[in-house]
């Protein structure tokens, strides 16, 4: 099955953008977190990014159904980053309200992008 179309609406791919950069910003944080930044043991909590990657293809490709179900999984992150960031000392505090930014950020854009695509006529795949 072919990749659609990219959608010429520009809130559309504006979120898109966002949402794409804010997963990969939050994998990328969970990774160096558990592996460099402030281990908390073996470097098995790493296995925490596994549940965000099959969302990426689904944003990239403008799958609306990846970004409702990822606006919903992602705020697991966010508890987990509000828990550590108020029990860690530093760096883990630090990396945990950053965690939460990523985290909000990527619910935000992928909400904005759910409704705006559903307020909108269909222009492209759903």
């Amino acid at each position: 099955m072919p990749a659609p179309a990219t959608p010429a609406d520009p809130t559309v791919r504006a979120t898109r953008r966002a949402a794409v950069a804010s997963l990969l910003a939050l994998v990328a944080l969970g990774l160096a977190w558990e592996l460099w930044l402030a281990p908390t043991g073996s470097g098995t909590l790493a296995l925490k990014v596994l549940p965000l990657l099959p969302a990426l293809p689904g944003l990239l490709r403008y799958r609306l159904y990846t970004c409702r179900w990822l606006s919903l999984l992602v705020w697991l992150y966010v508890a987990e980053g509000l828990v550590r960031s108020l029990t860690e000392a530093a760096p883990g505090a630090l990396l945990g309200a950053i965690q939460v930014v990523l985290a909000l950020t990527l619910f935000t854009a992928c909400a904005w992008q759910v409704r705006w695509r559903l307020r909108k006529p269909a222009t492209g795949a759903a």
